[in-house]
């Protein structure tokens, strides 16, 4: 990582575009834990909507995604990368729950069924 006041110093005179995203968040310690959630779906129907994401360690404590991403478009057997993180780390996840809502009050609930789902540490890519 690199220090609020020192980036655009290391960013800017990159020549080839990149993704950049900030540890931050708004509550102390102001730091996030970020996780690149990569999820292939199996439904025949495209779906729109939002994830959420549930992590539990094995002693049973459990933190909820924080971020509130755009809509993402899941189509049958296409991946889809999602950026999400935690207020918490949690070293050994024994558990991954996740919620799909299309935030509509009227219509159906539709169901997204996961063929493969890697959720993978930005902050600690070794786990």
């Amino acid at each position: 990582g690199y220090y609020a006041d020192r980036w655009k110093k290391f960013l800017i005179p990159m020549s080839s575009p990149m993704k950049t995203y900030f540890d931050t968040s708004d509550q102390d310690p102001f730091c996030m834990y970020n996780y690149l959630l990569d999820i292939t779906t199996w439904n025949k129907n495209i779906r729109r909507g939002f994830i959420k994401v549930k992590i539990t360690d094995y002693t049973g404590n459990t933190v909820e995604s924080e971020m509130n991403s755009e809509a993402s478009t899941f189509q049958q057997y296409k991946r889809v990368k999602i950026l999400t993180g935690f207020n918490q780390d949690l070293d050994e996840i024994s558990k991954i729950s996740l919620t799909f809502s299309t935030k509509t009050l009227i219509g159906p609930k539709l169901k997204l069924r996961i063929l493969q789902m890697k959720l993978k540490s930005l902050n600690n890519p070794e786990r």
